[in-house]
């Protein structure tokens, strides 16, 4: 039984919108004043350590758009993983190794959760990451917090009612001033 990774590119602010340059916001690509050798290399052992990756529909689209025209370790890793699309839209998908969870999908990842070996990692896709937190599906939370403040945009998780207690289990500091904390959801 694997466990759900939820990895986020967070602003100090909780701003989680827009990170790697998608259209309609005023901020958009704010990371990528940030991008060093040291935050790459972080991101590429992540995802090598993951034996599937869960996205939603827009997150799918710009990744499908994208990673099947670099090449190197990373690339080859992310094009061939099998990747599971939460979507009640997307009917033909192209990307490689790709499977579409229609309708409401939290029944099947709860099932390619008990049935996967290893861990599935959720990247960006913050709609989805949100209902798998409603649904008590995520395990582990990967925050990458740079070093800027946007003041505006969508934040990291929707108003609940609920209160969700993290505990922190790993803490790094990169030289470009971005802090990675890991939190476990304690149950």
């Amino acid at each position: 039984m694997g466990k759900i990774v939820v990895s986020e590119f967070v602003s100090l602010d909780g701003v989680v919108e827009a990170p790697g340059g998608e259209p309609n916001y005023r901020h958009t690509g704010w990371v990528a004043k940030f991008q060093d050798e040291a935050q790459i290399d972080w991101k590429m052992r992540e995802v090598m350590a993951h034996e599937a990756l869960l996205i939603g529909r827009v997150t799918y689209e710009s990744f499908a758009g994208a990673w099947p025209h670099f090449d190197g370790p990373f690339a080859d890793k992310m094009n061939a993983m099998p990747k599971y699309v939460a979507s009640t839209t997307l009917k033909n998908p192209a990307w490689n190794n790709t499977h579409v969870l229609h309708g409401d999908a939290m029944a099947p990842v709860a099932k390619l959760k008990k049935e996967l070996r290893g861990d599935i990692l959720v990247h960006g896709s913050i709609t989805l990451a949100n209902a798998l937190k409603k649904h008590d599906l995520v395990d582990e939370y990967r925050l990458m917090v740079f070093p800027i403040i946007l003041g505006s945009g969508r934040r990291m998780f929707d108003e609940t009612e609920d209160a969700t207690t993290l505990a922190l289990v790993g803490t790094e500091s990169l030289k470009n001033g971005t802090a990675v904390l890991t939190y476990r959801v304690a149950r």
